[in-house]
């Protein structure tokens, strides 16, 4: 896995950001060691989630290039499919639920990117995608079940390593696990001894949960503000085995603890930033012994939060809201 991610990100590099990797300085002190940012909230098309897509699009043959590429998202991910669309003149079509709300819809409305609403949540919009794909000889593109958008999400990996050398323990938020599993699955072969944690809302830990059980469960979730990992993973998805195989543990946080992780990134970092990408400064917060005098790396996923969730966030007393998000 180690050497298919390096490919991947010599593949890759002409056409994404290297994110700064930012020492959070106050944090730092605080907690006598060193914390990292990785800023890929500031990635082209405004999250991780571009690495993915530009490395399954590369990896396309000839034939596959030349037909309809077909995926399923609510945010980041279709964002990212749209921006490579346009980058490598290419046609598309996004499925999304019927859950999304009207600001999400109107943000990929922006991008001219074809979409259809059909599903009530993320893993029927999913399986509907795939299976249009499938019956009509397009190519599909998931946002995570997919080795080539594993590898490329797995990058920042290969970048954190380089940026700061060594590090004792890297915190990513989890939905379907493309992230930390193609994340961890570099580091612990380059250094087993870093500690990889899944951070994820107790309102949405699906993943959490199937690992615990042992098999992907279907479990509800409810709303969370950080609805970039919000919902359930896919039968069969790659993703759980990854994650069973290479992160060592999950942090789970309560909406207040992730509001404000949100307004401390803003107000001393100066960093706008959507629920997920909190979730690995929220979990330090909550556990600030375990991670005192260690160097860690937090992964800032994405930066796509609409003005009146930064309102709320903003104005919050850091209890959860009524579920009435973005």
């Amino acid at each position: 896995m180690m050497d298919s991610i390096e490919k991947a990100h010599r593949r890759i590099v002409p056409y994404i950001r290297r994110t700064e990797c930012r020492l959070a300085v106050t944090l730092s002190e605080a907690l006598g060691g060193e914390v990292y940012l990785k800023l890929e909230n500031l990635q082209h098309s405004g999250s991780f989630k571009l690495r993915g897509v530009i490395n399954k699009i590369l990896s396309l043959s000839e034939d596959e290039s030349h037909k309809l590429l077909v995926t399923a998202s609510t945010g980041n991910h279709g964002a990212a499919f749209a921006h490579a669309l346009e980058f490598f003149s290419l046609e598309g079509k996004l499925f999304m639920p019927r859950i999304a709300t009207e600001t999400k819809i109107e943000n990929i409305r922006s991008t001219g990117i074809p979409f259809e609403l059909v599903g009530k949540d993320c893993v029927e919009a999913e399986a509907s995608a795939a299976a249009f794909a499938r019956d009509h000889g397009h190519v599909w593109i998931s946002p995570y079940n997919d080795p080539r958008v594993v590898e490329g999400q797995g990058t920042i990996g290969v970048e954190l390593l380089q940026q700061l050398g060594t590090v004792d323990a890297v915190l990513a938020p989890v939905g379907g696990g493309g992230l930390i599993s193609g994340v961890a699955g570099y580091l612990k072969a380059a250094d087993s001894s870093i500690e990889v944690i899944g951070c994820q809302p107790v309102n949405s830990c699906v993943m959490y949960e199937s690992i615990e059980a042992g098999e992907i469960l279907d479990i509800e979730s409810v709303p969370t503000i950080s609805d970039g990992t919000a919902g359930g993973i896919e039968d069969g998805a790659i993703t759980f085995e990854l994650c069973r195989r290479y992160v060592d543990d999950f942090i789970l946080l309560e909406e207040g603890e992730i509001i404000d992780a949100m307004r401390w990134l803003h107000q001393q970092e100066g960093l706008t930033v959507e629920g997920a990408a909190a979730l690995g400064l929220a979990a330090v917060l909550k556990n600030v012994h375990r991670f005192a005098g260690r160097r860690i790396a937090l992964i800032l996923s994405g930066g796509r939060v609409d003005e009146k969730a930064l309102a709320f966030v903003l104005g919050s007393n850091g209890r959860p809201g009524n579920g009435e998000r973005t």
